[in-house]
């Protein structure tokens, strides 16, 4: 199997087009045409994972925080990164990494952590924007369902749990070629009308290229007519965050004692408690400072997160307990899920959870 082929497994699972435009996710390090003896996934591709990764020879690893984050013009070994990369080219093992991929995805790392805290009725926190297009176009009746179907089996037409999702209507047309046209019906020179179905559908917008080329395969016409408009809707199965109920109301003592021990953190910092019960629940693994005031419009008890600084502790405004509960502690089950889903895609081939624990964080 080459590294092409896991990596589209790995698209699959977390679409790069879901991405925050500042990350740096996909294959960082490597020939995607190699055959892979192995895949070693983790946190971080550190020094020490990829010489882990060499020592159970695995040429691929699958981190979640990319290695190669801003731009570095030498390659000299001067630092942690630097000597990382280093390392890999010399021993031909590519880096693959997720991280805002796999964020943003429904399935991805915050309902991982909504998952571990036991959270039930889950939704995204904060919907992705900007990320919804719609498509409309013009055919005669005989050709409509084939331009449908086309376009259904290219992604169009999918909302929430509902696919081929359509809108159409009936119209009146009118066209006239020159004597360069080639018109499927009518005669070039003479004005000609008839009935159209006008179809409208939407798709994410990374899609539009392979709608398109369905559209234009599919149709009959010599000149396809469509328009394309970038919607304001929000996507609600795309977004960072998660925002979900426990099942049974706890004390906030009780329950950052409970987050506490499920997210194995060495200690949590919080704001003032509130005096009310914790019911809803926010949460966005790894820096989440942002999404304070998200929470907060959400209607959350508690909001978990990390990378929380000083001042930020007031914004809680005493509407909701704020806890940082470490960076390395909110996606600490991250790992766990790529390794499960690339064994129930990719059979009878070597996926390797890392042993190396990567967390810079150290407790007294």
């Amino acid at each position: 199997m080459k590294i092409k082929d896991i990596i589209t497994v790995l698209e699959e699972m977390a679409p790069l087009a879901y991405a925050e435009d500042f990350d740096n996710v996909g294959l960082l390090v490597g020939n995607p045409e190699t055959e892979s003896t192995g895949i070693l996934v983790c946190h971080d591709a550190l020094e020490n994972v990829i010489e882990e990764a060499k020592t159970k020879n695995c040429n691929l690893v699958v981190c979640f925080h990319p290695i190669l984050f801003s731009g570095i013009k030498k390659i000299t070994g001067k630092n942690y990164v630097e000597r990382a990369i280093l390392k890999a080219i010399k021993n031909d093992i590519a880096i693959y990494a997720v991280h805002t991929a796999l964020d943003n995805h429904l399935q991805g790392v915050n309902k991982i952590f909504s998952h571990a805290l036991g959270l039930i009725n889950t939704r995204i926190l904060i919907p992705k924007q900007q990320f919804i297009q719609k498509l409309v176009t013009y055919t005669v009746p005989d050709n409509a369902e084939k331009v449908r179907n086309a376009m259904f089996e290219a992604g169009a037409g999918t909302i929430g749990n509902y696919d081929n999702c359509s809108f159409n209507s009936e119209g009146f047309f009118t066209f006239k070629g020159n004597e360069k046209s080639n018109p499927v019906i009518g005669e070039k020179g003479k004005l000609h009308t008839g009935t159209e179905i006008k179809i409208e559908v939407i798709f994410e917008k990374h899609l539009q290229s392979r709608v398109l080329k369905a559209l234009l395969t599919n149709h009959i016409y010599e000149e396809v007519a469509y328009e394309i408009y970038d919607l304001q809707n929000a996507h609600q199965n795309i977004g960072l965050g998660m925002i979900g109920e426990l099942e049974n109301e706890m004390d906030e003592k009780e329950f950052l004692l409970y987050a506490k021990d499920i997210m194995i953190a060495r200690g949590i910092r919080h704001s003032a408690f509130t005096g009310k019960k914790i019911k809803k629940v926010a949460v966005l693994g790894g820096s989440g400072s942002f999404a304070i005031k998200n929470a907060i419009q959400a209607g959350a008890d508690a909001f978990l997160t990390a990378d929380l600084k000083y001042h930020q502790f007031y914004e809680a405004e005493n509407k909701l307990l704020l806890a940082d509960i470490g960076h390395f502690e909110s996606e600490r089950y991250t790992k766990n899920y790529i390794v499960d889903y690339l064994r129930k895609k990719i059979l009878n081939f070597a996926i390797i959870l890392s042993e190396e624990n990567t967390n810079p964080v150290k407790y007294l």
